[in-house]
């Protein structure tokens, strides 16, 4: 913990409640992210863990408490807004432009760094290399490709925005296990360069594998926290999460 203490906190969530409609989802959720660090959400079915991380997007708004990104508040800011301050977002279900080309896809994430195409071309071939798949199919359409090889499309189209935080949603959902196992590797890798995560994931497993701490919903509340060891180690998450029958 001496070690967290002397980074910056990047992103701050404040008791924050979030409704849709009359139905409250969050109630009083509090999370921060260190710079350079991995934090994970876990919990099971309408939890509200993917509503965290919407509120972080701007896709709801909290009616109660603040989301602070380095320091400056962002939870009344709209999507556009938070995501040119420097956040990238790896959406549940992937949501690649169909009949875009692969390549087209993956420079849409480099968008707000047009203006610097020596580093972008430089950065895409870099996203080549993690992922050859991609440069065999660069001028294919993303909607003909598998959901594996559509998850690495917006893994790297997320890291071509060179975000300070990236925001993951699922990312194993739907995934043969040669697949999540790859795109486990790509995030270890992401991770030790430094990048700065918020992940939700239904495989509690491997998320508490690459996290370094997590925070466990439950109907909307935060009923646990601590380091992914201490949470990996815990009999009633074992049970919960990391048993046969791990909850989604």
């Amino acid at each position: 913990m001496h070690v967290l203490a002397e980074k910056a906190v990047r992103l701050r969530i404040d008791a924050v409640d979030v409704y849709y409609g009359a139905v409250q989802a969050l109630f009083g959720v509090s999370i921060s992210v260190h710079g350079g660090e991995v934090v994970a959400v876990l919990g099971g079915n309408a939890s509200g863990k993917s509503t965290t991380l919407k509120s972080v997007l701007g896709l709801v708004h909290p009616t109660r408490g603040e989301i602070h990104l380095d320091g400056q508040r962002i939870d009344r800011l709209s999507t556009p807004d938070i995501i040119d301050r420097g956040v990238g977002s790896v959406p549940e279900g992937r949501r690649v432009f169909p009949r875009m080309s692969v390549r087209e896809n993956l420079l849409l994430g480099a968008y707000p760094r047009r203006h610097d195409p020596k580093h972008v071309a430089d950065d895409l071939e870099q996203v080549f290399k993690v992922f050859p798949r991609l440069k065999e199919r660069s001028q294919q359409a993303a909607g003909t490709l598998s959901g594996g090889e559509q998850q690495m499309l917006v893994l790297g189209r997320a890291w071509l925005r060179r975000p300070s935080l990236l925001c993951i949603d699922e990312p194993s959902m739907g995934l043969s296990p040669r697949f999540v196992d790859q795109v486990y590797e790509v995030l270890a890798g992401w991770k030790a360069a430094g990048l700065t995560i918020l992940i939700v994931e239904q495989n509690a497993r491997l998320a508490l594998e690459l996290a370094d701490r997590a925070y466990v919903l439950q109907h909307g509340h935060v009923i646990r926290e601590g380091t992914a060891a201490e949470l990996a180690a815990d009999e009633s998450i074992q049970r919960a999460y990391l048993g046969e029958s791990e909850v989604a």
